[in-house]
């Protein structure tokens, strides 16, 4: 069976060439299809991705679910492996995909676990791992469905699990994280107006926030992960309380 690794970028340089030499076993000599999806690029992403065999198409911004829908349609391979620029495959993970393709698998997806690095820790606490996400399907078996800025595989039938981990190194500075939850809390308070949520709430502002670190640092033992544990817990529940106050923002401006 043959596989299309597809991915989606942006100003990727310096995550992307991490990512395409984890997985070159499995479509070293022609056993397989690199499909990259660039949204307009100005740094050395699209000259890294050439310099790997990639076929690479630059597409204007359509939303997560529909750039990611937009690469996997492009794919010829039997199996799909979606990814993001900032995750690798560990290499049992690489030796694992590759015994699934010599067999005759019934599944029509695969759930693989994640590592998730914070400030170059992997943080194994508080809810951030196993972290299972769908990425690998039968071509046309599976299809993203939108949902802020983490889409989901929507997939036609029965799903299996890997053992071993897809590693996410989306956080090696605070600086970044704070800017992505800032992004992400933006989008999470489209959902939460569109749901309903706009009305001014201190159980959402305030005490919502404050719940979820008690329950993620010490009840999900999110206190074993060290400093980086302490800062990632602590600014995950500020996303929460910027999420319902830019909800009650967007309301107001109703």
């Amino acid at each position: 069976m043959t596989l299309s690794i597809v991915l989606i970028t942006y100003n990727e340089e310096a995550n992307l060439p991490r990512t395409l030499e984890s997985f070159a076993p499995l479509v070293r000599d022609g056993q397989g299809e690199i499909v990259i999806v660039d949204s307009g690029s100005t740094d050395r992403t699209l000259e890294i991705a050439r310099a790997h065999g990639a076929k690479v198409f630059v597409e204007p911004w359509k939303g997560f679910a529909a750039q990611k829908n937009s690469a996997m349609d492009k794919a010829s391979g039997d199996w799909v492996l979606q990814l993001d620029a900032d995750e690798a495959l560990e290499p049992e993970l690489t030796e694992e995909i590759a015994g699934m393709l010599r067999g005759q698998p019934a599944m029509s997806g695969y759930w693989i676990p994640r590592k998730n690095f914070f400030l170059g820790r992997w943080v194994k606490h508080g809810g951030f791992y196993p972290d299972p996400k769908l990425r690998l399907v039968r071509r046309g078996a599976g299809r993203f469905v939108e949902y802020g800025a983490h889409p989901t595989i929507k997939v036609e039938g029965s799903t299996g699990r890997f053992s071993h981990a897809l590693l996410h190194h989306a956080y090696p500075t605070l600086r970044g994280y704070i800017d992505h939850m800032n992004s992400y809390s933006s989008m999470g308070a489209e959902i939460a107006a569109k749901r309903g949520q706009s009305r001014f709430s201190v159980l959402n502002i305030v005490a919502r926030p404050v719940l979820t670190f008690i329950y993620n640092y010490f009840f999900r033992l999110g206190f074993l992960d060290g400093r980086e544990g302490l800062l990632l817990h602590l600014y995950h529940s500020a996303y929460v309380s910027w999420k319902y106050a830019k909800a009650w923002e967007l309301g107001r401006s109703k």
